[in-house]
């Protein structure tokens, strides 16, 4: 375990970055979350994390509901939040649709009205080049691994009213104990599994 605090910034450095030069709506993400010209969802980030996925989609026009049940990753967000919000107008109108909630998920999901979710559960280890930032070490180190991803995958199923996006490994094994996705985004070493939701009729 570290005993480094977490720091996440939306300031700066390479979540800026991807903000300002990424690709705006082409990118695999806002793709497989159903973002194109004239629509744009709301979505719920299940597993915030450092919030990077949430405030690129944020800036993209997304409303964003954004959970997080660890406590020191909990904070961590809220101060990033707070720090972008007193840097610009700009970063402001972007967490203005950033909504963040302390809890689990599994508990969360079910109380919501969501069509769009995303999960990005701590993925598997896939060797020496899994975790080469040190953000990525500090917060595994902090949040350990996330045993319960399929009853949250299962969860988030029975929740979202359109669609249910995983992002996984690009190389790694299907997540087991769910249906196969309807279709997958290939990224360079991410992959989007992608399950649209068809609920039979009230």
């Amino acid at each position: 375990m570290t005993d480094k605090p977490l720091h996440i910034d939306f300031t700066s450095g390479a979540v800026d970055y991807r903000r300002r030069h990424g690709g705006g709506r082409g990118q695999e993400l806002p793709r497989a979350l159903g973002l194109k010209a004239g629509v744009t969802p709301p979505i719920v980030d299940a597993t915030a994390g450092l919030g990077r996925d949430a405030f690129l989609l944020a800036s993209l026009g997304a409303e964003i509901t954004l959970i997080e049940r660890n406590t020191a990753v909990h904070a961590a967000l809220e101060a990033a939040i707070k720090e972008a919000r007193a840097t610009s107008q700009e970063l402001a109108e972007i967490m203005d649709r950033m909504s963040l909630i302390k809890g689990d998920a599994k508990d969360i999901l079910p109380g919501l009205q969501v069509e769009t979710i995303l999960i990005d559960p701590m993925h598997p280890p896939r060797g020496k080049s899994a975790l080469v930032k040190e953000e990525m070490r500090n917060l595994r180190d902090i949040v350990g691994a996330d045993p319960d991803s399929r009853e949250l995958m299962q969860a988030a199923l029975a929740t979202a009213t359109k669609r249910v996006v995983l992002k996984w490994p690009r190389r790694a094994a299907p997540m087991t104990g769910i249906p196969a996705p309807s279709h997958q985004i290939m990224g360079k070493s991410t992959r989007y599994d992608v399950f649209m939701i068809t609920r039979p009729p009230e």
